[in-house]
């Protein structure tokens, strides 16, 4: 199934608020992403429906089985993307996320492949050296 470019942006927050560690819930999301904590509301909802999220988000939010399976599948390609746009462009971390998230759900996925490909090469490269 594909997913919207909203539904993978809050995917991807809420996995990154994920590997800081803690409780996520709507406040930290509005915070990592500059949104309204009704938009976040909304948008959970919608990502309670797609069967990604569990439905009891209000105390802390996580993923189901299949959200785990989906984040799995873009998150790795994302990170890459992220390094690119933060490394070698050298953008800001704020706009590098921006930028990879952009990427990743405006780009076909064999894209996002090849430009990962592409990073894991370069950064083989300079771990050579």
């Amino acid at each position: 199934m594909k997913y919207c470019a909203g539904q993978l942006k809050y995917l991807i927050a809420i996995k990154e608020l994920q590997e800081k560690g803690g409780r996520i819930r709507c406040v930290s999301i509005s915070k990592h992403l500059g949104v309204s904590r009704p938009s976040v509301s909304k948008m959970l909802r919608c990502l309670v429906e797609s069967g990604l999220v569990c439905e009891d988000f209000c105390t802390s939010i996580e993923f189901t089985e299949k959200g785990k399976a989906v984040i799995e599948e873009i998150y790795s390609g994302y990170t890459e993307v992220y390094f690119f746009f933060k490394r070698i462009l050298r953008l800001s971390s704020d706009d590098a996320r921006e930028q990879a998230q952009l990427f990743i759900t405006q780009f076909p996925k064999l894209t996002t492949e090849r430009l990962s490909e592409v990073v894991r090469k370069s950064i083989n490269k300079k771990s050579m050296v």
